[in-house]
């Protein structure tokens, strides 16, 4: 294992301000930091189109809400090579592609890679200087900080878009991993961000690479 280099990956409820800790993080570690680039750079990869995987972004459309509820396993093959012909945009296919750069960019070298299930694609990919991080906080936190980053003045408003897009991740996860994503099992460093400043949460991240052994300075 290299400790001079790693990847993390920063799974977040929304509103948690896990996004914004990654971008933070990647500053002050001078490395990479990836986030929806993922999408261009897999349309670009691909030749499907970009609007395609915005469509499909960590959520699951009525289609694949319905695979989700008559098949609870991890649909088969998705590890497989993309289609190049055929039915291309489909969700498993869509994804295939993007795990396929998702890989590719950890294997360059050290980045932040925000969602998308990229702690699970690296782990079962085998990746061994992997650090996977959950950012979550508790619901007033959750719907100040989308009020916030949104502008949305309206508490309501702003409670049931991040209701809306826990769901799509909830099962986005559950279908593509056959995990819970709120499991706080599944990851090395789950962060509870409500009574923390996020420079604080992006300290306390540094801080765990540092004790693991990992030469960030």
């Amino acid at each position: 294992m290299d400790k001079h280099k790693l990847v993390i990956t920063i799974e977040r409820q929304y509103g948690s301000g896990g996004r914004i800790v990654g971008k933070k993080l990647a500053e002050d570690l001078n490395i990479p930091f990836y986030d929806d680039e993922i999408l261009s750079m897999t349309a670009e990869k691909s030749a499907v189109g970009e609007r395609y995987f915005r469509l499909a972004d960590e959520k699951a459309g009525n289609n694949l809400l319905r695979k989700i509820v008559g098949n609870l396993h991890l649909p088969s093959g998705i590890f497989d090579e993309p289609k190049k012909e055929g039915d291309v945009t489909s969700p498993d296919n869509l994804f295939r592609f993007q795990s396929e750069v998702i890989r590719e960019l950890a294997a360059a070298q050290s980045c932040v890679i925000v969602g998308r299930c990229a702690d699970y694609i690296l782990e079962t990919a085998g990746k061994e200087d992997l650090i996977k991080i959950f950012v979550y906080a508790d619901i007033s936190t959750c719907v100040r900080r989308t009020q916030e980053t949104d502008g949305i003045t309206d508490t309501k408003e702003a409670l049931n878009k991040l209701n809306k897009i826990t769901k799509q991740r909830r099962a986005y996860h559950k279908y593509f991993t056959g995990k819970e994503w709120e499991d706080l099992m599944n990851y090395d460093l789950p962060i509870n961000a409500s009574k923390l400043e996020l420079d604080q949460v992006v300290e306390l991240i540094k801080d765990y690479i540092r004790m693991v052994g990992y030469d960030i300075s």
